[in-house]
């Protein structure tokens, strides 16, 4: 899985997560992509993004549902 370009960076759109530290954020590429917007489209409307910026915006959310947090008790 390849997520190293997504960032996290409190300074920058709060917190969340980018894209290379840019201000898009992962939640508005996958909420356009939700909405049935295609690739090329997201692309010429970001034309810094790159096709491997949404590839890993995919892998990331991807990863993010996997991931279980348990709360932790004392014994």
């Amino acid at each position: 899985m390849d997520i190293d370009r997504i960032t996290l960076d409190p300074a920058v759109m709060g917190g969340k997560p980018c894209i290379r530290g840019l201000r898009v954020t992962v939640g508005t590429v996958l909420g356009l992509m939700a909405e049935g917007v295609g690739r090329e489209r997201i692309l010429s409307a970001y034309p810094y993004l790159e096709p491997e910026d949404l590839d890993a915006a995919l892998a990331y959310a991807a990863w993010r549902l996997d991931e279980r947090e348990e709360d932790l008790t004392a014994a």
